[in-house]
């Protein structure tokens, strides 16, 4: 496997290029990469950070519930959608609904398909974890408390213990 770039190494290889090659490079990266694409939209349109926003939960909710036929619940995926916004949204409520959203889609899955194996509900306690250290850090707790709370409450007939770690956590932070 080849050795990653540095960020020293790109640094020098831009530096050799005139403005035209970087406009050159630049407009290729866009072309190629989604994620780029939504960077530059988000720099651009800077007040419409809600249209971002929608465009990352369709992508998380068409992993647990498509439009047809059962979902997949490919968590990397959805993972993957909350990764991207965070690279091309400064928004940290933007980004703590994000998270919220996914753990809301996990609960939904499993009340509506039964219970799923461990990983899954591994993958929705971190989630979740996160999502409160979040609103911690951002000051954000006050603004999302019921929707924590409605996460735990619909948990409450799921397995593997998922239900008692979300609780677990909720009461951490929200400790009344």
């Amino acid at each position: 496997m080849a050795k990653q770039v540095n960020k020293s190494a790109v640094k020098a290889y831009l530096m050799q290029r005139s403005p035209e090659e970087l406009l050159e490079e630049v407009l290729d990266i866009f072309a190629k990469f989604p994620v780029v694409q939504d960077y530059f939209y988000a720099k651009l349109h800077p007040v419409n950070d809600a249209e971002l926003l929608k465009k990352y939960k369709a992508v998380i909710r068409k992993e647990f519930f498509p439009e047809r036929g059962f979902g997949r619940a490919n968590r990397s995926v959805a993972r993957k959608a909350i990764t991207d916004y965070k690279k091309v949204s400064g928004d940290p409520t933007g980004l703590a609904d994000l998270m919220l959203y996914f753990v809301e889609m996990g609960v939904k899955f499993t009340n509506e398909y039964g219970d799923i194996d461990e990983p899954f509900y591994n993958s929705m306690e971190s989630m979740f974890h996160k999502a409160l250290q979040h609103l911690v850090k951002f000051g954000l707790k006050d603004d999302f408390e019921d929707r924590c709370r409605r996460i735990v409450y619909d948990s409450a007939h799921t397995g593997w213990g998922f239900h008692d770690t979300l609780s677990d956590l909720f009461y951490h932070v929200y400790n009344r």
